[in-house]
């Protein structure tokens, strides 16, 4: 959602018109809003964001009413969010079939960001994910992620055959440069769209959200444990905690023990404000990572599971901050040590003007065409 937002923001700060396309795939159920929609800019289209529901099917407990109750709350300061801030088309789209039969008009049409590429993922496997619909219009993406070092084997011919789809093609992370030039093609790495808005214009949009809440006033870490790996990221936040003489609060799908306070049916906005406003942020997401770095956290990245480390290996590498992606034993000088970011801005702001560059570049290319 942050990402949609961010992307769509920044466009129109150009001075462009911007529509989401709203594309809800039948292959993604059981939830009012489906995050894996499609983003364009009046001109401009094709946006995929992470599968939210996983998280909940993820949940091993039996679907009783409280829990079905807990996730409704959740969906529901999503599609707040979403209808008030995301700016979307007046076609809702089930299926990329539907795209090609009757498909919006843009004049340039951008297909990311987050893992929309993911072969392991049925998005990865859906052909409006390559722009496959629409006339032959200039069509680019941005920072589109595969998520994964390298593509699953059975949809090699797959990929290949849609990234011909491209004009111009941006990825977020190295891995995905390497990917694409297995397949044959080129490409260029930008900053994730959320970089794309300064700090200032963040806390514009959180000045609104925040007037109408609670502000938190005491010190704490917080978590964001999107793999529900509480085992490890728990005995972390235990001792950061203790080191900084601070309390813990929570963000994910459910009451963590360990934590003071947990905010379960937390919208994207609350999550932005709660990240603001800690002494240090333990997460094993992506975004978790980059709005840290964008509010100037100090902040540790425990080690994912589920193989998608690749993201954060690549963030974290690129701006000196490969200490920063610890295991549960990481020793006690670590955890003490904080981030020097007049050594992490410089090198963040020299990407974030080529990020931009980059689609003033795709702009001036659909501009010369008409």
């Amino acid at each position: 959602m942050l990402q949609a937002y961010a992307l769509a923001k920044y466009l129109q700060s150009l001075g462009h018109d911007v529509a989401v396309i709203d594309y809800r795939p039948e292959y993604q159920p059981g939830h009012k809003v489906d995050p894996s929609f499609v983003m364009g800019i009046g001109f401009l289209g094709l946006y995929g964001i992470r599968h939210l529901y996983r998280l909940y099917k993820r949940i091993q407990a039996p679907r009783r009413s409280a829990y079905y109750e807990l996730e409704q709350a959740r969906r529901d300061a999503f599609e707040q969010f979403f209808r008030e801030y995301i700016p979307l088309t007046n076609e809702q789209y089930k299926s990329a079939k539907q795209l090609v039969a009757n498909p919006p008009d843009a004049d340039l049409y951008i297909a990311g960001s987050d893992q929309i590429w993911n072969t392991n993922l049925k998005n990865g496997r859906d052909a409006a994910y390559y722009l496959g619909f629409g006339s032959p219009k200039r069509k680019i993406s941005y920072a589109a992620s595969f998520a994964t070092q390298e593509l699953n084997g059975r949809f090699k011919g797959f990929v290949r055959r849609q990234l011909s789809n491209f004009d111009s093609i941006s990825v977020r992370e190295q891995s995905g440069v390497s990917i694409l030039e297995s397949l044959g093609y080129s490409g260029v790495t930008v900053v994730d769209p959320v970089f794309l808005l300064q700090r200032h214009e963040w806390d514009a949009t959180l000045n609104e959200f925040e007037d109408g809440v609670d502000s938190e006033h005491e010190d704490y870490v917080l978590t964001y444990d999107f793999e529900l790996v509480e085992s490890v990221i728990a005995p972390i936040a235990k001792r950061l905690s203790s080191l900084l003489g601070c309390k813990i609060y929570s963000v994910g799908p459910k009451n963590y023990e360990y934590a003071d306070r947990s905010f379960v049916c937390c919208s994207p906005l609350k999550f932005l404000s709660l990240i603001k406003h800690a002494r240090c942020v333990i997460s094993n997401s992506f975004h978790g990572t980059a709005f840290s770095m964008i509010y100037d956290k100090d902040f540790f990245v425990v080690k994912r599971k589920d193989g998608l480390n690749s993201r954060m290996q690549d963030l974290l590498g690129c701006y000196g901050l490969s200490d920063r992606l610890i295991e549960e034993c990481a020793d006690q000088n670590v955890l003490g040590k904080h981030i020097d970011y007049s050594l992490v801005k410089p090198l963040l702001d020299q990407d974030i003007d080529k990020s931009k560059t980059f689609l003033q570049q795709q702009i001036n290319a659909v501009n010369n065409r008409l």
